[in-house]
């Protein structure tokens, strides 16, 4: 005699919509933007609710613990918080709602509309914090990717999957060159994280640096300043995890962020406030941690790319500052801006000297590296030379390189310089250096 059938898929959907009893804990106390809750069982990033009577919940998230108390940060403001508050658990880690339709969006560090409009009905939840893609999964970079700079395009030619990161000191054109790769740039979707951007910045960029052609291809997370540095925190990593949802769908992604140094603050903030000691120039080791946990997330996977620009804010133009040192070790190359071109209205104002694309070499003929290594040649003899030359100093055939430096500056300096609104054709590009080069 044979069992009964069972319809197992009407117990599966009771399961599914069963709700599981989370211990409610209480708030103990709060010091400074850490909030510290005894009484529930939490993981490392889970997401809590703190249930205010008349203000609403306030979403916060776990980051430490201490004896036997959860330590938890705000995703927002703590208005209204006392001994007491109720906190419930969700059980899950901070997700955002993704679809095609964010392009052309503005949205808050925790993937909020920021623009006024609705928010995306469809579409599916997407983790914020995900793992870099295995190292043995990812494609290997052969393509060359056109920003429509000549400076980037000549002599640091950036590859698809590629990682660079845009050195300068403050007022010197980052967030300008960040617009023309934005509206230049080859790729199918644009990816704009603003970390710690002045409120006014956020919308100059958008208007004045990006335009309108190149928002509607583009996705900007904005996270002013003035947030929480949780929220300047979860900006970066939702801004990634939204390029990951394209580069899925085996899109070429441009990802630009604005700025690493501020999103290494938030962190420092972030560790300060649990009670992680200081170690390099005040900045905690979990700053040096989460560096390369950002920036791996980017570059080529399986299906797609992810090209990243990440600019990194130098203090006092000092190179060798910590986070700046760290960033330049993890990424692919760097693009250096110069204070002083910038002082002589040379724009963008990239040392061509002092940076590099590690993967030019790869993905670009051996003619156009042999230009741009004679043009490069013809600069640092140039450079050299150049206090001998500007006080009358140097006697003409004294040097013949040097005669064929000051012969040649003047256009590769022309070469180099770009109006922000110029775009300038890969292939017109190539055609100027070899003209220049011979």
């Amino acid at each position: 005699m044979g069992l009964p059938e069972v319809n197992l898929e009407n117990w599966r959907q009771k399961v599914k919509e069963i709700k599981i009893l989370r211990p409610i804990g209480r708030v103990v106390r709060v010091v400074g933007l850490t909030v510290e809750v005894k009484g529930i069982a939490a993981r490392l990033g889970e997401v809590c609710d703190i249930l205010v009577p008349g203000e609403g919940n306030v979403v916060t998230e776990v980051v430490g613990f201490h004896e036997r108390s959860t330590l938890l940060m705000p995703l927002g403001e703590l208005k209204g918080v006392y001994p007491g508050c109720r906190v419930v658990p969700r059980g899950k880690s901070l997700t955002i709602r993704v679809g095609n339709a964010l392009l052309g969006r503005v949205l808050d560090g925790l993937g909020q509309p920021l623009d006024g409009r609705e928010g995306l009905k469809n579409g599916v939840d997407f983790p914020v914090d995900n793992r870099p893609p295995n190292p043995l999964k990812r494609r290997r970079i052969k393509e060359v990717l056109a920003t429509g700079v000549r400076a980037i395009d000549a002599f640091l030619t950036c590859g698809r999957g590629q990682r660079i990161g845009i050195f300068s000191g403050s007022g010197v054109g980052k967030s300008t060159l960040l617009g023309m790769i934005a509206r230049f740039g080859e790729a199918d979707v644009n990816i704009i994280a603003l970390v710690g951007e002045r409120g006014r910045e956020v919308r100059d960029f958008i208007e004045g640096d990006l335009g309108e052609e190149g928002l509607a291809r583009s996705v900007v997370v904005a996270a002013t300043s003035d947030q929480p540095a949780l929220v300047r925190l979860k900006a970066a990593f939702a801004a990634s995890a939204i390029a990951e949802f394209f580069r899925d769908q085996g899109k070429d992604v441009l990802f630009l962020m604005d700025s690493v140094t501020r999103f290494a603050m938030a962190q420092r903030e972030v560790g300060l406030a649990i009670g992680e000691p200081p170690s390099t120039r005040g900045y905690t080791p979990s700053v040096f941690a989460l560096l390369p946990r950002l920036l791996e997330r980017s570059g080529m996977g399986p299906r797609g790319s992810i090209t990243a620009f990440y600019t990194v804010l130098v203090e006092g133009d000092d190179l060798n500052e910590p986070v700046a040192d760290a960033v330049r070790g993890i990424l692919d190359g760097h693009i250096v801006l110069s204070r002083e071109l910038a002082g002589r209205n040379h724009y963008p104002a990239i040392d061509i000297l002092n940076s590099v694309s590690r993967l030019m070499p790869e993905i670009v003929p051996p003619e156009h590296f042999r230009q741009a290594g004679r043009l490069r040649d013809l600069l640092a003899a140039y450079r050299q030379a150049e206090d001998l030359i500007n006080i009358g100093a140097y006697v003409s055939g004294s040097n013949p390189k040097i005669d064929e430096a000051i012969k040649y500056n003047n256009a590769i300096t022309d070469f180099l310089k770009q109006d922000m609104l110029e775009v300038s054709p890969f292939e017109d590009t190539l055609t100027r250096l070899q003209n220049l080069a011979g």
